[in-house]
């Protein structure tokens, strides 16, 4: 069964293009005028994945964004006009998983979802497909189940985005050495380095700020001109 894609754009010559480059590449798509619509159509029906431009009339794409992120993990690219740091950085902060600057081909639309839905497989085939206890990835109080699809810090819950609870595997996974930028994209978005970069970093702030906001003994640090790495406080 092809992957629901549901795009939102108030225009309609756009819309038009994104949707038929997007059945060509194989996906269902669902159009939509206003966030509203899609956010209508989402309630009945969640797809595999949401695209929403935030100028729309009616509420705003990142109301929107937000709105949808209360109540799913669906993937959530995000479409600006403006070539404006608050646009984006809001849009990843409030739980968007990619973004995109108008103007763009595409072909880099479908280039961007399509990693973004790799790595969901990624994640479900990562998941254990017999009876057996999934292991469970820990350091310090930080503990991730992945078959579960449950993080905790300081036993509570951290109520993580896809994005962020992959973000967090990674740098589990590599039980305190620093993990390249690169390694991030490749690991966590399925993309190359020559692809815009700050959403690594602002996915590491919102899992960084979680942690601290659980009282958590175990941080995100920065390794300075690499990557990032996991430490606790506790660490002799």
């Amino acid at each position: 069964m092809a992957q629901r894609i549901y795009l939102a754009d108030d225009d309609p010559a756009l819309l038009e293009v994104f949707g038929a480059f997007l059945e060509s590449a194989g996906y269902e798509v669902k159009l939509f005028p206003t966030g509203d619509a899609l956010a209508e159509e989402f309630a009945r029906s969640e797809p595999d994945l949401a695209v929403l431009d935030i100028m729309m009339p009616g509420t705003d794409g990142l109301t929107v964004c937000k709105n949808l992120r209360a109540v799913s993990n669906v993937p959530i690219v995000i479409l600006t006009a403006k070539d404006s740091e608050m646009d984006y950085l809001h849009g990843l902060a409030i739980g968007g998983d990619d973004y995109l600057v108008k103007p763009f081909s595409p072909a880099m639309l479908v280039m961007r979802i399509k990693a973004l839905l790799r790595r969901v497989e990624m994640s479900k085939a990562s998941q254990p497909k017999n009876e057996e206890p999934s292991a469970v990835l820990s350091m310090g109080d930080v503990s991730l189940d992945d078959a579960a699809h449950e993080a905790t810090a300081a036993g509570q819950p951290l109520n993580l985005t896809m994005t962020e609870f992959a973000l967090l595997r990674c740098l589990l996974a590599a039980k305190g050495k620093a993990v390249s930028r690169d390694a991030l994209l490749s690991d966590v978005w399925g993309i190359d380095a020559e692809v815009e970069t700050r959403v690594t970093d602002e996915c590491v702030r919102r899992v960084r700020r979680k942690l601290r906001d659980a009282n958590s003994a175990v941080a995100i640090k920065a390794v300075w001109g690499y990557g990032y790495k996991l430490e606790t406080s506790h660490a002799s």
